[in-house]
């Protein structure tokens, strides 16, 4: 065995190509979106390595488009769920007692193949699958993804680092064990890039997966799939299981062998999950491990000494890129009465020139959100701020989904800070906000940390850098990635770890060593040369 101990030095942050009219990226962009588009590809699930088609299917469509099907997949039952724990578990030994570096190399290799061969199957793919434009495609699913990857691979060599000291007859050393079981990642539609870190994050460390993908992220997901086993993941480590999350759920956490649970996805959704866990515990091995980031609902506080200009880009681009369904989207705003009017008139300019479509045409800034229930919902609360007294709608406000699934990007002005699109999470292209007087601030910004129950982003916007210091203070908890003078979207792998608290989750920081030191299980070994030979203290001796 090579004996030799490793250096993995501190990655670089993936490029982020600019895709200009003619040029190279461009032009291999449009050949693959065109390839995409002309074909309707089978999605199996993959258990043990093995292609599976079930009786059961279903199918992906454009949600900007939603007459044009990308692709037939096939739905798990009560079957396959029981072959991919059991795929899972059968991987677990050879794949823990791998040598750390080899598991790294596989993710180092699966970020070499996004980054060249497959960058523009996987733009296309999330472009024409989840209804993203080209930019937010490239950091997404291209660069967030490749950086997961990478960085992961130098966190866990500084975790293997860590080595406890030792002493005179003794020698300590610490084994960071994989969790004793498989862990249930649970992936969301908007974001390519978290569905490989869910998986990728605790395989890094020793652990094997059995992976539940969101069903409108399934092309892109399936590719990602295909690109993990083309870089050399052995079979079984990662079972790919579409199907009902009800059906999928329910079996897995009635596993002996279920070790964690690693989610992104909605407050309910992983309050449920925990509430079964907790319900069930004497049935496992071990306490399982629940990672999970839910949500939020992220604020945009303006001190009055901003300026309207930044404020208004930032709150826009914010609130609408990806039709505002990220995370940490801005969906409610304070501003000062006093820059209320130049903040508005810049708002509302940005509106006129900002353009909604098809992913297909790259002048298009808004395209469609996900499918028919998400845009159904997001309708119902701008309707309810339409019909509301305490509600003015000063953009957009309508939405049209005979083709594809079309919402304006919408700003609502209120009287109520607590009006119920202040506080409730929509995830869609809607921003709300409260007008404040500026002899208020300090009872303003109170109730922007009080209004919701969510903490995950929040931003202030101030020139006085004195004021913006006790902002940040005062709204210590509201969020765990927190923003001055930017918009509170975009963190990036490696310089901002990513994660909130309160009802927004474990606040466990994907892109840090965080999140892979909650997929091991230290075991601590001491080892003495001489041992004692003789039971009475050196006191009790003549």
């Amino acid at each position: 065995m090579n004996n030799a101990i490793y250096n993995f030095p501190l990655p670089q942050n993936e490029p982020i190509l600019e895709y200009k009219t003619g040029s190279p990226e461009r032009i291999l962009l449009e050949k693959e979106l065109l390839r995409q588009t002309s074909e309707t590809i089978e999605i199996p699930l993959i258990i043990g390595g093995i292609e599976i088609r079930t009786l059961q299917t279903g199918e992906v469509r454009m949600p900007h488009n939603h007459s044009h099907v990308l692709a037939k997949y096939y739905k798990a039952t009560e079957k396959e769920v029981s072959e991919a724990i059991d795929s899972a578990m059968a991987a677990h030994k050879t794949w823990s007692d791998l040598s750390w570096t080899v598991r790294a190399s596989i993710l180092l290799k699966s970020a070499e193949l996004i980054s060249g061969k497959y960058r523009q199957v996987m733009n296309a793919a999330t472009m024409l699958g989840q209804s993203k434009n080209m930019f937010q495609s490239e950091i997404d699913v291209v660069c967030e993804t490749i950086d997961f990857l990478k960085f992961n691979a130098y966190f866990a060599s500084r975790i293997y680092e860590m080595q406890p000291r030792s002493a005179f007859n003794q020698l300590n050393k610490m084994e960071f064990r994989p969790l004793e079981g498989f862990v249930f990642t649970v992936s969301p539609f908007n974001f390519t890039s978290i569905a490989s870190n869910l998986n990728m994050a605790p395989v890094m460390m020793g652990n094997t997966t059995v992976w539940k993908p969101a069903t409108t992220s399934l092309l892109s997901n399936y590719y990602l799939m295909k690109i993990f086993r083309e870089a050399g993941l052995p079979d079984g480590v990662i079972n790919f299981i579409p199907g009902s999350g009800a059906l999928i759920g329910k079996q897995v956490l009635q596993s002996h062998d279920l070790a964690g649970i690693h989610f992104t996805g909605s407050n309910k959704t992983f309050n449920s999950l925990w509430q079964d866990v907790a319900l069930q515990l004497p049935r496992y091995k071990s306490y399982p491990r629940l990672i999970g980031e839910t949500g939020g609902k992220n604020f945009l506080f303006v001190h009055p000494s901003s300026s309207a200009t930044e404020v208004a880009v930032n709150a826009y681009r914010g609130a609408f890129e990806y039709q505002g369904q990220k995370c940490s989207a801005v969906s409610r705003m304070y501003v000062p009465a006093s820059l209320w009017t130049s903040v508005k008139d810049e708002l509302l300019r940005i509106c006129s020139e900002a353009l909604m479509g098809d992913v297909m045409d790259p002048s298009n800034f808004i395209n469609a959100v996900i499918d028919e229930s998400s845009f159904d919902n997001i309708m119902e609360f701008i309707k309810y701020a339409e019909n509301s007294e305490e509600s003015d709608i000063i953009a957009g406000g309508r939405g049209d989904k005979s083709t594809g699934y079309f919402i304006e990007p919408t700003i609502i002005v209120t009287s109520n800070p607590s009006f119920r699109t202040m506080e409730e999470e929509i995830f869609g292209p809607v921003l709300t906000i409260f007008v404040y007087g500026d002899d208020k601030l300090q009872e303003t910004i109170e109730l922007c940390n009080t209004t919701s129950p969510y903490g995950l982003t929040g931003a202030v916007f101030a020139h006085d850098r004195v004021a913006a210091s006790a902002m940040c203070e005062q709204l210590r908890y509201a969020a765990g990635n927190f923003y001055i003078n930017d918009k509170p979207t975009g963190a990036i792998v490696g310089l901002q770890p990513f994660g909130g608290s309160r009802a927004s989750g474990t606040n466990d920081k994907a892109g840090g060593e965080f999140n892979l030191i909650r997929w091991i299980s230290p075991r601590t070994i001491k080892e003495t040369f001489l041992p004692a030979t003789e039971f009475r203290y050196p006191y009790m001796i003549d």
